[in-house]
């Protein structure tokens, strides 16, 4: 026996006494980040477990959780029994509502989906259709009126062209088309 006291490495504080100790110890103004806190842990209390770091998150988030330390900004600090709760970013979560046994017995969940039809409610009354605001013109857009049969010709070959012409404009629809310059034929001029 005397021998596994002698290889066995001394005993360490707790987790979370070392986290507390640690903190106190960096006295940060904002509190410490997890590296500093390991740092500071490794520093002072030298041999530590093989997973060191993942013991430590462990250790942090159940602080936490449970309102030993406060984490703010990515740093953890002891809370501070005058100051208001903090708040994080986004919408804070909606409380819990636990299960008592007068909630359960309320009502059954409802199925999904639109209820059926009463087939045994009287029928709803027809409403008269409301004229409009006074206008006297119906609601929308306006339908689009038909177009002439013949199209528009003002009586000579030269203006008639294969687009169709828009009422009272005068003139076709679209892009004209292109004029084309008359060609020039090259003369040499010989002396």
């Amino acid at each position: 026996m005397a021998a596994e006291e002698i290889n066995k490495p001394p005993s360490l504080p707790p987790y979370p006494e070392m986290i507390l100790s640690a903190i106190e110890a960096l006295n940060e103004g904002n509190g410490s980040n997890k590296t500093s806190i390991s740092k500071y842990i490794e520093s002072n209390y030298g041999d530590l477990p093989a997973g060191h770091i993942a013991l430590l998150s462990h250790h942090l988030n159940r602080m936490k959780d449970t309102g030993e330390i406060v984490f703010w900004k990515n740093n953890y600090s002891k809370p501070d029994p005058n100051a208001p709760p903090r708040r994080g970013r986004g919408r804070p979560p909606k409380p819990k509502d636990l299960l008592s046994p007068a909630s359960s017995e309320m009502a059954p969940a409802r199925p999904r989906g639109r209820p059926p039809k009463d087939p045994n409610a009287p029928p709803k009354p027809v409403k008269p259709k409301a004229a409009t605001a006074g206008s006297g013109r119906p609601r929308g857009r306006p339908r689009k009126m038909a177009r002439p049969a013949g199209g528009i010709t003002t009586g000579t070959a030269a203006t008639t062209s294969a687009a169709p012409m828009t009422a009272g404009s005068g003139r076709p629809r679209g892009r004209p088309p292109k004029v084309k310059a008359a060609s020039m034929t090259e003369v040499s001029v010989q002396n």
